[in-house]
């Protein structure tokens, strides 16, 4: 492990007037609170994961040039951008590797790790659109893509069908019904084809990680901005508005293995169309509108296959905690999918309501 110390001295930060503590539990990154003292003031310490990206200094590229762009159209808006060391570089590769950064903690501010009420889904939507819209005259070509194919359906359906025909019979056996129900619901896989070559879907700067914890609320449960922008890179919307119906709708998440506790919760729809909309109504093409349903079979469809995959490839992407875990994953969303194509006609009305 890195010297913390000597990390933080190029950030021009005295270690013996420091407090630092673990932050959170996030899977990918690692993060520490690290308490000023002296000042009282707060930063947010973290190491990036540089087995996930490969690149760090491109999240770092991404992070100062939307910074940048903000700060010059919308100086009014709160974003979190990276304290710099004392040679002016946002990030600090460490003596043994690794790279590290701090941002300023904001005071006042309240993270949650699952959702209560639909208006914090409202909030967290709202907060997902402007940002996209906020951003939407920056020339996207200046992006640099973090996590190559993230959301790349083809891939992924690609994938899968590659896994099933190499998966001892033992597997396939016990994931015989998901493997089934998938192919099945292969219409979702080429529509996602048909949006990568359509000139009505444009490439927009999107977060692609729109988990309720990337949202900074204050007390009232106002919505702030949003936080961990590790992924953001040119993306379509159904990414952002998919991940938020694939982990706002549920009660539960992907881990749990009691599949009669999954739901749809027809409210928290609702909340995450009516949010979304309210900064990206006008932004939206009418073609991309009529597919802000089909953005929640895209990432529960995206993500149902990519744990049956890992199931059937022996675990080597995700890993396992316990025998057949990737297997209970997939099986949970494929229940939150078929849940959520149960009711598509409701789903419709809803957003009928909301554009008209």
């Amino acid at each position: 492990m890195n010297n913390i110390s000597t990390i933080l001295e190029k950030f021009g930060f005295d270690i013996e007037t420091c407090e630092i503590n673990p932050l959170g539990d996030g899977l990918i990154n690692k993060t520490w609170i690290i308490k000023e003292t002296g000042t009282g003031r707060n930063f947010v310490f973290q190491q990036i994961n540089d087995n996930v990206f490969k690149r760090p200094e491109d999240i770092t590229f991404n992070i100062r040039l939307i910074n940048d762009y903000l700060n010059e159209k919308h100086p009014d808006y709160m974003f979190t951008s990276p304290v710099q060391a004392l040679d002016g570089r946002d990030m600090i590769k460490g003596d043994d590797g690794g790279y590290f950064r701090i941002f300023k903690y904001v005071e006042g501010s309240v993270t949650y790790n699952e959702l209560h009420k639909p208006v914090q889904a409202y909030e967290a939507a709202r907060q997902f659109g402007k940002f996209t819209n906020l951003l939407s005259g920056l020339n996207i070509d200046q992006l640099k893509t973090t996590i190559p194919d993230f959301h790349n359906l083809d891939l992924r359906f690609k994938q899968f069908t590659e896994s099933i025909k190499n998966a001892s019979q033992s597997r396939k056996n016990k994931a015989k019904e998901s493997i089934s129900f998938l192919s099945d619901n292969q219409y979702i896989a080429d529509e996602y084809s048909r949006i990568t070559t359509s000139m009505d879907f444009r490439l927009r700067v999107t977060h692609h990680d729109t988990k309720i914890s990337n949202v900074l609320f204050d007390a009232r449960d106002i919505g702030l901005c949003v936080i961990d922008l590790d992924t953001v890179m040119p993306g379509y919307f159904i990414s952002d508005v998919g991940d938020m119906m694939r982990t706002y709708l549920s009660p539960v998440s992907e881990e749990e293995k009691e599949l009669d506790k999954i739901e749809v919760r027809i409210d928290f729809f609702k909340a995450i169309v009516k949010g979304y909309l309210s900064e990206m109504k006008n932004e939206l093409s009418e073609v991309e509108k009529r597919s802000i349903i089909y953005a929640g079979k895209f990432m529960i469809f995206m993500q149902a296959i990519r744990f049956i995959t890992d199931y059937l490839n022996n675990d080597i992407y995700y890993g396992a905690k316990y025998e057949g875990h990737n297997l209970v994953r997939g099986l949970n969303q494929v229940k939150l999918l078929k849940l959520f194509l149960d009711k598509e006609s409701q789903f419709s009305e809803i957003v009928s309501n909301e554009l008209n």
